[in-house]
């Protein structure tokens, strides 16, 4: 079972290199299937973080997982913090986040918006921009992904390690957002 297809069926469960800036850009990163283990989420060809678009689009879908399997998903998260960790201010902030919205991080994929509850498009894809200040600070990048339910993007920062792979630094993924329109009574 995917970690999407209860919200399909209408319910939900609760619980490489430095790059040089060009100016704006985007990617679209691809995730054909989302993985349901750690050991599926480590061999994902995004996973091995060659870029900091692939490690910003997989901390969207760590989050995901969080109110289906909240240890999962730390253990997600802490993959991609890399030679970091994750501390207990971080888990607390997210486990704040999620009490109510367990929408937002699904909210960043394509087709996700609160017409439809923020049910994702398949295949899953998240667009993942830079701007031109995305790298002015040496060995970071901040790059900027795009809500369905919110008017600006969102940014997460990344630290590029001496062994080339580019981690999770911040993110600052889990801000309110629109409601869904199911959830809204104003609606």
């Amino acid at each position: 079972m995917g970690l999407f297809d209860d919200l399909k069926q209408g319910t939900q469960s609760i619980g490489g290199g430095v790059r040089k800036p060009a100016g704006n850009h985007t990617e679209e990163v691809v995730f054909p299937t989302l993985p349901d283990t750690l050991e599926q989420f480590k061999s994902l060809p995004q996973a091995a973080l060659s870029t900091p678009f692939d490690t910003a689009a997989l901390t969207v879908v760590a989050l995901c997982f969080y109110p289906k399997d909240r240890e999962l998903s730390l253990a997600m998260l802490t993959y991609l913090k890399g030679p970091g960790s994750l501390s207990e201010y971080e888990k607390q902030f997210i486990r704040d986040r999620f009490m109510d919205k367990d929408y937002v991080p699904r909210s960043y994929f394509k087709g996700a918006t609160p017409q439809n509850d923020y049910v994702p498009s398949e295949p899953y894809t998240i667009c993942v921009s830079e701007n031109p200040y995305s790298y002015d600070d040496q060995g970071y990048g901040k790059l900027y992904l795009t809500s369905g339910g919110a008017d600006s993007p969102r940014a997460v920062q990344l630290r590029q390690a001496k062994d080339g792979k580019w981690y999770l630094w911040e993110q600052f993924l889990l801000a309110d957002i629109r409601q869904p329109e199911s959830s809204n009574p104003w609606a």
